[in-house]
């Protein structure tokens, strides 16, 4: 990005953010009662506009289409008629979930008669920079809008048709309502300098959240001003342990590399122990081979990938630590359990990790020693999400350790206050 932002960008985004933060005041006063309505009707305005979504996807796809955009990149940016559906059906799960806002974390009644209590109150006005990934669009709008947040959306270029029209639908529908229609926010104009205005608008804009690729992310993180929630580059592990039951790990290992290639819980290296590697990796590469994956194994797994009829290369150390977003994967033989634990120090991004065993010591010290927001034993990467959480929509995954980690949903969206009630008190 340019080191410079135009000035009539940055007043924009400002006024916008102004805006917003008018309509956050109102947010934060509703009921969940008014609030869950509002998204029932919002879910109801994204269902309705089903032809008109899939038509503006179409222009994104065909426009990603023409600049070469990947397979895998064009599966994130897909809408369809199934999939509108799920995220409309995302905002009515919103509506079921507990509201955070006014739940009390913690209080006491001090020696002195004062009555304190520390309650969740919303952040304000949450500002979105995410990239091809229009369901992105909905969830955000229906996390914030029942967290009490306005929320500002700055969607990647690919999405553009398409985020406009799933925001116009939630807009009209804030209308009809009588709520204000600056509760959602898209930045449409503007290009990049737009994103750095919106990352810089401190004192406007509360909290950023980047979701997206790692040069997405780096940026926001090394160039806002405003408070980031780092989400996650997903370089996620599987480790085949020498207790592991094999045929669960072979299809943990099938699931989590091939279900949904292009997401950031999707595994994007296999390390197995080297007791089992035999037995496991001609049947296991075999499977990925089938699937369509491209391995890049090291020197040890070269003659299993040949025995697989795998396309293969030889890996370099880069590829160890490789978000591919696609049906690639590195693989790897481990001498032991600490060999993995360090492969993973050294590779992974803090994101999802899974061991598979049957041996219960092995699994305690895989996940007391491995740093990562979700660690899974004996289960998919793939289940380090939201809604299998049982949270609902998700804004995205933190791997930072402050104020939230692992899939964001509604508490995460909250700051705390204190309250403090006397009798006259003084000190």
């Amino acid at each position: 990005m340019s080191t410079t932002i135009d000035p009539a960008v940055a007043e924009q985004v400002n006024a916008l953010a102004d805006l917003a933060r008018v309509a956050s005041r109102r947010l934060a006063l509703m009921s969940r009662a008014e609030k869950d309505a509002a998204l029932l009707h919002l879910a109801d305005a994204v269902e309705a506009a089903t032809p008109a979504v899939i038509a503006a996807n179409a222009e994104d796809l065909e426009r990603g289409r023409a600049r070469g955009m990947s397979e895998s990149l064009q599966d994130r940016l897909r809408l369809d008629e199934a999939r509108v559906a799920a995220v409309a059906q995302a905002l009515r799960d919103v509506a079921a979930l507990p509201d955070p806002v006014g739940e009390i974390v913690r209080g006491s009644t001090l020696a002195n008669g004062l009555q304190i209590r520390q309650v969740r109150v919303p952040m304000g006005v949450i500002g979105m920079i995410y990239e091809a990934r229009p369901n992105v669009t909905v969830d955000a709008a229906g996390l914030c809008l029942k967290s009490g947040n306005a929320v500002i959306l700055r969607g990647g270029s690919a999405a553009a048709s398409s985020n406009h029209a799933l925001v116009e639908a939630m807009r009209d529908s804030l209308a009809a309502q009588g709520l204000p229609v600056e509760a959602i926010t898209l930045l449409e104009e503007g290009g990049r300098d737009a994103a750095r205005a919106l990352m810089t608008a401190r004192g406007h804009v509360d909290l950023v959240i980047p979701r997206g690729g790692a040069d997405l992310i780096q940026t926001v993180v090394t160039e806002s001003t405003v408070p980031v929630i780092e989400t996650g580059v997903g370089v996620c592990h599987v480790y085949v342990d020498r207790a592991a039951d094999l045929d669960k790990a072979q299809a943990i290992t099938l699931n989590a590399k091939t279900h949904r290639p292009s997401v950031c819980n999707a595994a994007e290296s296999l390390l197995v122990h080297q007791d089992v590697a035999a037995d496991f990796l001609p049947k296991a590469l075999t499977d990925l081979a089938g699937a369509g994956v491209r391995l890049h194994v090291a020197p040890e797994v070269a003659v299993y990938a040949d025995a697989a009829g795998a396309a293969y290369d030889l890996a370099s150390e880069q590829d160890f630590g490789t978000e591919w977003h696609g049906l690639e994967m590195s693989v790897a033989v481990v001498d032991d359990l600490d060999e993995a634990v360090e492969r993973i120090r050294r590779f992974g991004t803090g994101h999802t990790e899974a061991i598979v065993t049957e041996d219960r010591g092995a699994a305690r010290r895989f996940t007391a020693e491995v740093d990562a927001a979700a660690v899974m034993v004996n289960a998919s990467t793939r289940f380090t999400d939201g809604g299998e959480f049982g949270f609902g929509a998700e804004i995205g995954i933190s791997t930072q350790k402050l104020h939230a980690r692992g899939p964001m949903a509604l508490p995460e969206l909250t700051t705390t206050k204190w309250i403090v009630e006397g009798d006259g008190h003084i000190r």
